[in-house]
């Protein structure tokens, strides 16, 4: 056994394999012992992008320190004027006649940009000739809303806070060097992620969802695995009758599709009843059937070898012949058998939550879940939040490339004709 571990871990593609899964296992066990969130918890409304938020309220009840931060007024105009405002710059420049090739968009360009506008743009002129793309009120209504804020008040104190009511109401000037630590304020909260369409944590929610796809597989798998290997053991070893009713079983199995099998099933079951287990005992006895062919295939080529035949003469007992005789000898193949199955459970939980026959997503998140959520709220196509989806399909390749690295890690090792 030790020696056998020796060559297992001295294979280079099992090792990868080991080390991304056990990482990402070790990330789903430590992560809730630092984060405490409800994965399913709601903190805003829609899709927020990643980055650290923090409360405004806050924030205007925090000690404040002087800052000087270099172009601090040149960045504050830059997040002020957004792409489409300098390209409508741009565009009122081309049609008043003023060159602008050595102009864009950019934040290069920024500086040259607002010095054209400013030396061209009037808006008693812009109302009385009606540029072209220009002529509606609405355009230069924009354009007057446009260049007020680009040539509003610069003063140094930027606006006031006011605190309290009535009487007792007292107003503070804010400057625009009066800044705040983020980790001084009551309330701030940094989402590496962002959140999903239900204002969820996506970290918080993908790490919750990926333990509970997991669990899924490693059910599923052992289930599918104990089913075909048993199947398997007593089509291959007792023969005769027992594996033509065995084998037709299993050959029905094959005619129907497993995925459409499952589908079936599982669409059968209220949504109410499709839970956690639920969805991973299905997957398990709709999988089993490839691996019993295998192991029943090879169990035919053991059942003649010479220690089996001395067993038998012993009058040893079926039970024993078969776990002492012959499993020792596929138990390499086993545990490869119940990695791919492992990993065929992950990625058949998600193809039935994309197509809204998942577990209940009122109890607990899956990765197949977050797929679907992202793909019934638009994440793909109109709000562009790749962060609601990108995560998790990241997160289903990883552990299917690692599994099935282990899994070819463990062939090459067991298997003589696959050694360099």
């Amino acid at each position: 056994m030790k020696h056998t571990l020796k060559n297992v871990f001295h294979s280079p593609r099992f090792l990868v394999g080991f080390i991304i899964f056990m990482a990402i296992l070790l990330t789903v066990l430590i992560y809730p012992y630092f984060v405490h969130r409800d994965p399913l918890q709601g903190l805003g409304k829609g899709f927020l992008e990643p980055g650290t938020y923090v409360s405004v309220y806050d924030a205007n009840n925090t000690g404040t320190y002087r800052v000087d931060l270099p172009e601090a007024a040149e960045k504050r105009l830059e997040s002020t004027l957004p792409a489409e405002d300098r390209q409508m710059m741009l565009d009122f420049l081309k049609a008043k006649g003023v060159d602008v090739s050595g102009l864009d968009a950019s934040n290069d360009k920024l500086e040259g940009l607002l010095a054209a506008w400013k030396e061209n743009y009037d808006e008693a002129d812009a109302k009385k000739n009606k540029y072209e793309g220009f002529s509606t009120q609405a355009k230069r209504n924009a354009l007057r809303r446009l260049d007020n804020r680009i040539s509003g008040d610069n003063s140094n104190v930027a606006m006031s806070v006011v605190r309290g009511e009535g009487e007792e109401a007292t107003s503070t000037a804010v400057s625009d060097t009066d800044y705040v630590k983020v980790d001084e304020v009551a309330n701030a909260i940094t989402l590496p992620l962002g959140t999903d369409n239900f204002g969820r944590d996506t970290l918080t929610e993908l790490v919750k969802a990926t333990g509970i796809s997991l669990l899924i597989g490693l059910i599923a798998g052992s289930i599918a695995t104990m089913l075909g290997l048993l199947v398997g053991l007593l089509a291959g070893y007792v023969g005769g009758l027992l594996d033509d009713v065995l084998m037709f079983i299993a050959n029905i199995f094959t005619v129907i599709p497993g995925f459409v099998l499952l589908i079936l099933i599982y669409s059968a079951l209220g949504a109410e009843s499709r839970g956690i287990t639920t969805c991973a005992v299905i997957i398990g006895i709709t999988s089993w059937v490839w691996t019993a062919r295998s192991v029943r295939s090879q169990v035919i080529s053991l059942r003649n070898r010479d220690h089996v035949n001395l067993s038998k003469l012993s009058g040893h007992s079926l039970f024993r012949i078969v776990t002492t005789d012959i499993l020792p000898y596929i138990a390499s193949y086993v545990v490869m058998a119940f990695i791919l199955q492992v990993s065929s459970g992950i990625l058949a939980e998600a193809q039935l939550s994309m197509l809204g026959l998942g577990p209940n997503p009122n109890e607990l998140p899956t990765l197949g879940l977050m797929m679907n959520w992202a793909k019934l709220f638009g994440a793909y196509t109109s709000s562009n939040a790749w962060w609601a989806y990108f995560p998790v399909i990241l997160m289903i390749a990883l552990i299917s490339f690692s599994l099935n690295l282990m899994n070819t890690g463990l062939d090459q090792v067991f298997n003589p004709t696959l050694r360099d």
